[in-house]
């Protein structure tokens, strides 16, 4: 008997992971990754394991040395610039 629906090993790594790259412009409520263990949010970036984008802004990634693991990739977003005049008004 053959299995019906649900989703492969082979399907389900395609959907995991980082789902847009650094530079890119995104919108509030964005995910940037599913799964995210390897990546922690940072400034302007909600979530744990599902990060999504706080405000609207550009993407960039750093790289920080681990106290126990090699390096820490942690995803931000940078605020465009209308909403910083907003926020001062």
């Amino acid at each position: 008997m053959s299995k019906v629906g649900g989703l492969t090993s082979k399907f389900y790594r395609e959907t995991r992971g980082i789902k847009v790259s650094g530079g890119q412009k995104v919108k509030a409520g964005t995910v940037l990754t599913r799964n995210g263990d390897r990546w922690k949010p940072g400034t302007h970036v909600l979530g744990r394991t599902l990060l999504t984008a706080d405000c609207d802004g550009e993407v960039y990634f750093t790289k920080k040395r681990g106290k126990y693991k090699k390096a820490v990739t942690t995803i931000h977003v940078k605020p465009q610039a209308a909403e910083i005049k907003k926020k001062k008004a």
